[in-house]
Parts: structure tokens; sequence; C-alpha cells
């Protein structure tokens, strides 16, 4: 079997830093606990790669096109074919009193938004906060372990992928005559994470499946029963 630009593949990874062979992401939980970066916030499952689009490394999706379902591969990349090389300009000094203004108290390792950039707290001193909006493996040699778990090749279990990549598990799923319907019962929390991630949800789909010409959401509210 081979892939191309467009396909839908699940894939289990795990990333290292190649200086000191640190791991820094995995989708295997295992792993993650024997080397000490578990975080019970972290859905530790097969991710999702669109071919071809912008969710992944080219590297990745050039290795993968290789690749059969089932097939493990290591990877070793150079930082121009990785996250890139360091760019000084994107490290800054600010003063503590412009984080006081939004009620933050930075700390070094703190990630936040800068003009809508993510950036690393690096240190604080004397009432100046550095920031670092390079990516964190930025100038580094990384190493990727990959394995192809599954191709995708309904629209149902793809639009699913995509909803689970944004924290969403829909209750239903059903795509017919070029329209998506997907549907959310009342027990989902639809608190503001949940919105935000169903406008992404709606564009990735509009996004990834060209067959798709237009998406219904269709959620379920109750009024909650008053307490006795």
């Amino acid at each position: 079997m081979s892939f191309k630009d467009g396909d839908f593949v699940k894939v289990d990874y795990s990333l290292w830093r190649m200086a000191d062979n640190e791991l820094m992401r995995t989708t295997e939980k295992s792993l993650a606990q024997d080397k000490g970066i578990y975080r019970e916030d972290v859905r530790y499952e097969p991710q999702l790669i669109v071919i071809g689009k912008d969710n992944a490394l080219k590297a990745l999706w050039d290795a993968i096109k290789t690749m059969d379902v089932g097939q493990s591969k290591k990877l070793e990349l150079d930082p121009k074919d990785a996250f890139g090389e360091r760019d000084s300009s994107l490290v800054r000094i600010m003063p503590i009193a412009d984080f006081r203004k939004r009620d933050i108290d930075p700390q070094p390792g703190m990630q936040i938004d800068i003009d809508g950039a993510i950036a690393t707290v690096k240190s604080v001193n004397s009432g100046r906060v550095m920031v670092d909006a390079n990516n964190p493996l930025a100038g580094e040699k990384v190493k990727y372990e990959l394995k192809v778990v599954a191709k995708l090749e309904k629209d149902e279990d793809r639009i699913k992928a995509i909803a689970e990549t944004y924290a969403l598990e829909p209750t239903t799923i059903e795509v017919k005559e070029a329209a998506a319907r997907v549907s959310f019962n009342s027990k989902t929390k639809m608190n503001a994470d949940y919105f935000v991630n169903k406008s992404y949800l709606i564009g990735a789909i509009l996004e990834y499946l060209k067959d798709v010409k237009k998406v219904v959401i269709e959620e379920e509210h109750e009024r909650e029963s008053p307490s006795q």
C-alpha cells in the first residue's frame, strides 16, 4: 500500500531530541510514563495525519508515503527539515508590568500568547521577562520513531478523527449527499473550549474532505433539574 496527498492516516510516534536523547513527545502512554513526561491532560493515542496538509512536517508526509499499515520507521531530521533554525529576533525582553496588566504571573517555562504567537518564558529578573517565540525544538536535530496504525477510508471515520484532534466526541456522524451531519448530545461539556474547537472542526472538515460541501452541527440541550 502507498499513501498520497489527502490520505488520512493514524500514526503512533515518539519524538526525541538527539543532542541528549531526551523524549519530547509520544503517543504511547507507557513510554511517556517510563520517561517521566506523562501528563494527565494529554490523550495518548495514535495521531491523525492528513498527508499534504499543515498538521505535520513535510518530512513526515514523505516518510509515511513510503510505508504500509503496520510498518515502523526511524527518521532523523536536521533543523531545516524539522522545526527550523533559531531566530534571535523572536527572543524579547518585556516589562513584567505588561503581564501584570493581564493578571499573569510569569514563571520560567510558562507558555503564553504574545501578539498571537505562543512564546515560552525563559527568565524573570528585576522586573523584566525574557520570552522566546521560537519553537522549543528550533535549531535541534530530532529523531522520529513512526508506526502507521491505520488508513481511514470512510468519511465518518475521518470526521471522528478530526473531532478527536480538537478534543471533541460527537454522538453521531453521518455523511450523505455531500453533507456532513455531526451531533453532540446534552452530556457534552459545552464550555468556551467546546465552541472554539467546534469552529475548528467545521473548518477542518471543509478543508480536508473535498466531497463535503456542507456541515450541519446538531446540539442537544437540556434544562437542569432543580435541586431538591
